[in-house]
């Protein structure tokens, strides 16, 4: 085992009067790629800059091994007005390359080529995108023998993001990564450091493995509980509520996924040889938007015409979930505006379904009040109490699925983070009727467990999608077709997700495990035993569940009668805290039922189908 270039010895950092963390010890060595995970507000970027040496430790000691540079990308880039992108990100060159007097201007020009910003362009003319990829660029061009990297991906488009990939693969130095992107992460690393409640886990393999670990320690864990108090069970649970959500992903609902692919493709044929033209005996609404060789152009700072969209043409229907991705500044907003009629295209046409009710995702959250509290700005003030697509909620009830305590309800949103308030407003959101819910990169600068949670609301969704997005496992596990833009307009569409993208497009077969490779094998070499019905235990809990299901929702009813008394908390908070806590306990139960039933009538159906 290599000596570790950077650590940590006993390290305590405190905040707001009590420890964010102590005692944690780690050591950084060559050829290290680390993934740093942790729940929203664990404390991951403190955690970082501590490693970093851009905040003093409140305890315990930092190791750095003589002539070791580290390079830290931070969430935020520092702005000095009047210097140019190639000056900045000169900052980060090597002393040792600046003080033997090399031209060091082909390595900067280099990393901004990457990451496609002009170097003659002044800081304070970036947008918040822009100046992050600048400070990335600062970052690489360092050539650092350790590198600290949060969120790195935000607001890069895929393109840049493959790119980067490659530069880190490449790199010769150790890694710590901070990021919400689980392809990012799965292709880059081969250590895990998890921080969790102030303690820091670490495992010897990439982010890969984290889910089936973690899995196994929250299980261990849950052994334990059962002796300890109720209180610290629930905070426990609370913890790991945005985990064990990752871990329990609706079988049925990634079959239905393939189903509704399936069913894309097919339908995509059959358009394409049609021309896109409505048949006369279609049903009203059942075409949500439909699109025949539109096209926009836009003068440039020259005055030259450009091609942003060219001569594209689709039909999306009721139930459909189509993601648009492209790099940076190709054109994917234009085209959502152009099929939602809020931009005239220069040429065809745009006809929209009828009886649409939108719902858009405004990523710039101006329609949060900051000074009104989680509860005022989701349900009526008096009752507690919201319509949530047509179903009467509690708005503790409702602020629990959205991963928020009960404590924060009467919060006022400014005392939120980035990603809390992301998570309100997706709330306010998705709690609104809508048939057709439009969302432009809402995957920007949310945390893993908000990003679970979208991903669960979303596929539960039961109107039509549209989303743009670079996050490409949220994209795999999400839609039905994506829309890809290349610069100078070419659009294409390609049934499935990311990958499938991918595979179309190069011509790339799909790649298999080892382990499905055995199996395939296997079957081959040994004839497979046909189940022809359910098992006796499957058949009774079908016939079972439905009873089952009906109570817990009664059950759920009632806790949600009595959470309804305004003056409940006030009071009884020991009551109100019960009550909450019973209500969250029936909906996993409800959940787990529901998820049971559906996967046994799915295997019902598949073996009557044989």
């Amino acid at each position: 085992m290599a000596a570790p270039v950077l650590a940590l010895q006993d390290a305590r950092i405190t905040f707001g009067g009590g420890d964010l963390f102590n005692g944690i010890s780690l050591g950084i060595e060559p050829g290290m790629r680390i993934a740093l995970v942790g729940r929203n507000g664990s404390g991951k970027s403190t955690l970082l800059k501590a490693i970093a040496g851009e905040i003093e430790l409140d305890g315990g000691d930092r190791f750095l091994q003589a002539g070791t540079r580290v390079g830290y990308l931070r969430q935020q880039p520092d702005i000095v007005p009047g210097r140019t992108v190639a000056e900045q990100v000169s900052q980060g060159l090597s002393p040792d390359l600046t003080a033997d007097g090399q031209d060091t201007g082909y390595l900067v020009d280099q990393v901004l080529d990457g990451v496609g910003i002009d170097g003659s362009r002044l800081l304070e003319t970036l947008s918040g995108g822009e100046a992050r990829r600048v400070s990335l660029a600062e970052a690489l061009v360092s050539d650092p023998d350790v590198l600290l990297l949060d969120e790195p991906t935000n607001h890069l488009d895929i393109k840049t993001i493959l790119w980067l990939e490659e530069e880190l693969k490449a790199f010769r130095g150790a890694l710590m990564i901070i990021s919400h992107d689980r392809q990012f992460l799965k292709n880059l690393t081969n250590r895990l450091f998890w921080l969790d409640r102030g303690k820091l886990r670490t495992h010897g393999k990439g982010f890969a493995a984290f889910e089936e670990w973690s899995e196994e320690i929250l299980r261990a864990e849950e052994v334990e509980l059962k002796k300890l108090d109720k209180k610290i069970a629930e905070e426990t649970d609370w913890s790991h509520k945005g985990i064990t959500a990752r871990r329990a992903r609706n079988e049925g609902r990634i079959r239905a996924l393939h189903r509704l692919r399936a069913e894309r493709a097919e339908r995509t044929s059959r358009v394409g040889n049609a021309k896109l033209s409505v048949s006369a005996g279609s049903k009203s609404g059942k075409t949500v938007i439909e699109a025949l060789d539109i096209s926009k152009s836009f003068a440039d700072e020259a005055g030259e015409v450009k091609d942003v969209i060219r001569s594209f043409s689709t039909r999306i229907m009721r139930g459909d979930r189509v993601g648009i991705i492209g790099p940076n500044g190709a054109g994917k907003t234009t085209l959502l505006n152009m099929l939602i009629d809020k931009l005239e295209s220069d040429t065809g046409s745009i006809k929209l379904g009828t009886n649409l009710t939108p719902a858009i995702f405004d990523q710039h959250r101006d329609s949060l009040d900051p000074e009104d509290s989680l509860w005022d700005t989701l349900a009526d003030p008096g009752s507690g109490q919201l319509l949530v697509r047509g179903e009467v909620r509690h708005v503790v009830a409702y602020l629990r699925d959205f991963l928020f305590d009960e404590k924060q309800a009467k919060s006022p949103v400014k005392s939120l983070s980035g990603g809390e308030k992301n998570r309100l407003l997706l709330a306010k959101l998705l709690a609104r009727e809508s048939n057709l819910l439009v969302l432009d990169e809402p995957t920007n600068d949310l945390d893993m467990e908000t990003l679970d949670l979208l991903q669960d609301m979303l596929a539960s969704y039961d109107g039509t999608l549209i989303v743009i997005s670079h996050d490409r496992d949220f994209l795999d596990q999400l839609v039905t077709s994506v829309i890809v833009i290349e610069e100078g307009g070419s659009v294409q569409e390609y049934v499935g997700g990311y990958t499938d993208y991918v595979r179309q497009s190069t011509g790339i077969p799909e790649k298999k495990s080892k382990k499905t490779e055995a199996s395939e094998k296997e079957t081959v070499s040994k004839p497979k035993q046909v189940r022809t019905k359910l098992s006796y235990k499957d058949q009774r809990d079908l016939e079972l569940l439905p009873g089952r299901i009906e109570e817990l929702e009664a059950k759920i009813a009632g806790f949600e009668n009595e959470l309804g008394d305004p003056d409940l908390f006030t009071k009884s908070p020991e009551t109100f805290q019960k009550i909450t806590a019973e209500h969250a306990a029936a909906v996993e139960d409800l959940e787990a039922a529901e998820e049971r039933w559906l996967s046994l009538e799915i295997l019902q159906e598949e073996l009557a189908a044989g």
